[in-house]
């Protein structure tokens, strides 16, 4: 792979336990200079043949604190349904444009709204029409193994069964938004298996933070 010459390049690496099955990867993403990544989605997904059915109803939530999306990211499997409280003692105007769940939920605060169903696999930016710096990010994957990273970088895919799949890699920094990067993994019953992708995430496009110059006031 041509080193990039822009960007960060983030290393990821799977690391499969000997202990039981099924098994547990643990997944760190650091940077070119070995830093952590955070926020970054790890999930794998089967060579052949489909992800377990799902099962019943699930459910997540993203909130607004400080004005800003809490979590920042948020990982689900398709079919849950997110809540989306507003924490701040004012109001916000949540939308999206994104193409899986395009849906606007009005000027409101509270937890007054009925949670959004998120059916279609993919990649959904979040926004306030009120406060442009807010960003949020949704990805909505057909697996359910998978994991996002904390700020030490690891992120852990528990209970995944033996067998052949790919694994991907997203992150809000990556030039695509659309797409994850993929590289194929075998999981077997025991032994040592390190797997590493470099991958090219851009410089902070959109940082989504309250501008400085702003006093916290709001609708």
């Amino acid at each position: 792979m041509r080193k990039p010459t822009a960007g960060i390049a983030a290393a990821l690496s799977f690391f499969l336990t000997t202990a039981a099955l099924p098994a547990a990867f643990e997944a760190s993403v650091k940077n070119e200079k070995g830093a952590p990544v955070a926020d970054a989605v790890v999930s794998l997904v089967p060579s052949t043949g489909p992800a377990p059915a799902f099962e019943g109803e699930s459910f997540a939530v993203m909130d607004q604190k400080g004005m800003e999306f809490v979590p920042k990211v948020l990982p689900v499997r398709t079919g849950t349904r997110v809540r989306f409280p507003n924490s701040d003692n004012i109001l916000h105007h949540v939308y999206s444009f994104s193409s899986p769940k395009p849906f606007e939920l009005p000027l409101y605060k509270g937890k007054t709204v009925d949670p959004v169903l998120f059916d279609k696999p993919g990649t959904v930016v979040l926004g306030c029409n009120i406060h442009d710096w807010m960003l949020g990010y949704i990805l909505i994957v057909d697996t359910p193994y998978f994991s996002k990273t904390g700020g030490d970088g690891l992120a852990i895919l528990r209970d995944v069964p033996p067998g052949e799949y790919k694994a991907y890699l997203w992150h809000y920094g990556l030039k695509d938004l659309k797409k994850m990067e993929a590289v194929p993994v075998k999981v077997i019953e025991a032994g040592n298996r390190t797997l590493e992708l470099k991958v090219r995430l851009y410089p902070k496009r959109i940082t989504g933070r309250m501008p400085q110059t702003h006093g916290g006031t709001g609708y």
